[in-house]
């Protein structure tokens, strides 16, 4: 009789074993639920074209079908032809939806639904046949696709500084403030109104109705171009107006006009801005809860190839309540208010300011030459000469690293190149550019030079953006090239860092269909208004960080729209590092009614939040929030299974132990003799 080894015997059922796993382990693998990642490696990686083509350019951003992914609109190098492309999550590539031409050279273009109908509309600006005029025309959108170019709307005309998106009744329709060739010239009356009167079941099919804005101060002549901004600038959580002006000498001034709701804009601030400034760009530079300005200034600017000659950037820090250093402080000192408490943000401070002196003593304003962050050069390109009129690059800013305070981006101009790069904030220390000397100050700059290589190649951009691809939850960037180096005119540079950060976007719509599905007039169609949000909506939030340090941060939704400013139509904000929910996410809205914001509390990161106002009193606001699983979800699921399995093979061996203790218990009280029955 043959008696084979208890050890190989164990071999041989580890083999079986093994081999009956790898049976099972191939086909799992080849359902495995999470997708592939487009691209590998820490760093900005070149994505390509992502399906567009042509000589053309992006002209604006928007959810044109609404399905809560970003689609653009690009306009042909004949500056007539539009063609919208929508985003294909599948294939991770823009798609060609169609395209129509507009009769007249366009300037600028501002999707928005202007009809209220839960979709984008687009006006466009266009040359006219009369000098020193814009032509406005809009092609409303049709109930199931695309545009009514048949049947587009004339608009009553603008004078050549293009006018900006305002709800200026808190209708939450959008209006436009700009000056018309008709205004009277007068000091107290240059602004106007288009003023939405929209009714899409009257036979009268007037959109804007045109009358003199309810300002109440001196009004000045708008600079061409300008960087009109609506933002809240007081903190209440309601848009204000920033109006660049030309002062007639060849400078410019500002107007800081603050929202009283019902009673009108009252003029708050102005003054002259420094000499030689170009675009103004808004964002909370320092992460206390206000908007500050950036901009740069040049010492000139070349008109043939748009570059600015020694050329400096400005910040002005707005000087507002700061938030509360302790949860349980009321903000009030002796009656009067000294700090705004995490859970009232949106009170408005009317002595905020803006001091633009450089000077060395006034720490509200910082200025440092751009050589200081560029050695090789102390030019930026701040004028794109491939269009025609030319058009302003502002500093594009964004959290490029989700930390929780805006960088930004610059195209700097060495010889013919045209080089993008990416500037991140930097907490302030001795040699930081933008800091003192000693290492004091608000926030630092520092240029991006691992893992760039990829952007540092183009040496032919002529505009750059900030744009969240396939809503992934890192922002990106959209480079637009002159296609000089025959790479073609669309370059998108995919943010592949790693971030052990949060983020968190938010849009706010425009109130049409009250129970947030909208219906075709036919009723055909269902659909929700995902697309249409408007500029004015605010957010303001706290939140912990790892060490428990408390901030408050302030974010501006689509404040800009002229001249091909390609802002997202949603808010894209980093939380930075935190092991918390958002305390306090208010969200405000340019209505006229007592409380024209919500407060949410424990908002969680890494999500999309879509608010829908109403416009009645006292009805609560639809709010929607949509999760994102992140990168960690996988391993998360593999650890979460593997752990209950372990567990489960702890239990079941215990399980088997205790009943062999029991059954052996059993065993010795059976054979146990009772010596007292005898």
């Amino acid at each position: 009789m043959n008696f084979r080894r208890p050890g190989r015997r164990r071999k041989v059922a580890n083999l079986l074993t093994t081999l009956t796993l790898a049976c099972y382990l191939v086909p799992a693998l080849a359902i495995w639920p999470f997708p592939k990642k487009h691209f590998t490696g820490n760093s900005l990686m070149n994505a390509g074209s992502l399906g567009l083509s042509g000589d053309g350019r992006v002209v604006a951003f928007g959810d044109f079908d609404g399905d809560q992914l970003l689609d653009v609109l690009v306009l042909g190098s004949d500056q007539q032809t539009f063609s919208v492309h929508h985003w294909n999550h599948e294939d991770f590539v823009f798609q060609d939806s169609g395209s129509f031409k507009h009769p007249k050279k366009v300037y600028n273009v501002v999707p928005g639904d202007f009809t209220h109908s839960g979709k984008l509309d687009l006006l466009v600006m266009s040359q006219s046949q009369t000098n020193n005029q814009l032509d406005l025309t809009l092609y409303p959108s049709l109930p199931g696709d695309g545009f009514d170019t048949s049947n587009p709307l004339s608009l009553p005309p603008s004078t050549l500084p293009q006018p900006i998106p305002i709800d200026v009744d808190g209708d939450l329709k959008i209006d436009l403030l700009g000056i018309t060739p008709t205004s009277t010239g007068s000091s107290d009356t240059i602004y106007q109104i288009w003023q939405n009167v929209w009714n899409a079941s009257s036979s009268d099919s007037q959109l804007f109705k045109i009358q003199d804005a309810p300002f109440k101060g001196p009004q000045c002549a708008i600079a061409n171009p300008h960087s009109n901004a609506v933002i809240d600038l007081d903190g209440d959580c309601l848009a204000d107006l920033f109006l660049v002006c030309d002062d007639g000498r060849g400078g410019k001034t500002y107007q800081i006009w603050i929202n009283s709701k019902d009673d009108g804009f009252f003029l708050s601030q102005s003054g002259p801005l420094p000499s030689g400034t170009q675009s103004i760009s808004f964002a909370d530079l320092n992460r206390d809860g206000t908007i500050d300005l950036i901009f740069p200034t040049c010492s000139s600017v070349s008109s043939t190839t748009g570059a600015g000659a020694n050329c400096y950037i400005n910040i002005a820090y707005n000087q507002q309540l700061p938030l509360c250093s302790s949860a349980t402080d009321s903000g009030l000192r002796k009656g009067v208010r000294v700090c705004r408490t995490p859970d009232n943000l949106c009170i408005a401070d009317p002595n905020f300011k803006f001091n633009l002196s450089d000077d060395p003593s006034n720490h509200a304003f910082v200025k440092f030459p751009v050589s200081s962050l560029f050695p090789s050069t102390s030019s930026l390109l701040v004028l794109d000469t491939t269009y025609s009129p030319a058009l302003p690059i502002p500093l594009k800013l964004g959290d490029a690293n989700l930390d929780g305070f805006p960088d930004f981006l610059a195209i700097t101009v060495s010889g013919s190149d045209n080089v993008p790069n990416l500037v991140y904030s930097v907490p302030c220390a001795p040699g930081v550019v933008g800091c003192a000397k000693d290492g004091s100050g608000s926030r630092g700059w520092r240029l991006a030079q691992k893992g760039v290589e990829s952007l540092q190649a183009v040496k032919d951009a002529r505009s750059l953006s900030f744009v969240d691809m396939d809503e992934d939850g890192t922002l990106d960037i959209l480079v637009q090239r002159s296609g000089k180096a025959g790479q073609g005119n669309f370059m998108f540079i995919q943010n592949n860092f790693y971030y052990d950060a949060f983020f968190l976007k938010a849009i706010v719509l425009n109130g049409a269909c009250d129970n947030g599905w909208c219906y075709s007039p036919n009723g055909s169609e269902k659909y929700h208004p995902f697309g249409v949000s408007y500029s004015g909506a605010t957010y303001k939030y706290t939140v912990l960080d790892t060490a428990g340090r408390r901030s408050a941060a302030q974010v501006g939704q689509l404040p800009q729209t002229s001249y091909h400013a390609l802002q997202t139509p949603y808010t894209f904000f980093g939380l930075g590092r935190t092991n918390n929910y958002i305390e306090n996410l208010f969200v405000g809205a340019t209505l006229h009614t007592e409380e024209h914001y919500i407060n949410m509390e424990g908002v969680i990161p890494n999500s999309k939040v879509v608010i829908l106002p109403s416009t009645n009193e006292g009805e609560d606001w639809r709010r929607e929030l949509f999760l994102r699983p992140g990168d960690w979800i996988p391993w998360v699921t593999v650890t979460v299974v593997v752990g209950m399995i372990i567990l489960g093979i702890i239990v079941f061996v215990l399980h088997l132990n205790e009943k062999r203790e029991d059954e052996l218990e059993r065993r010795r009280i059976s054979h146990h003799i009772n010596f007292d029955a005898l």
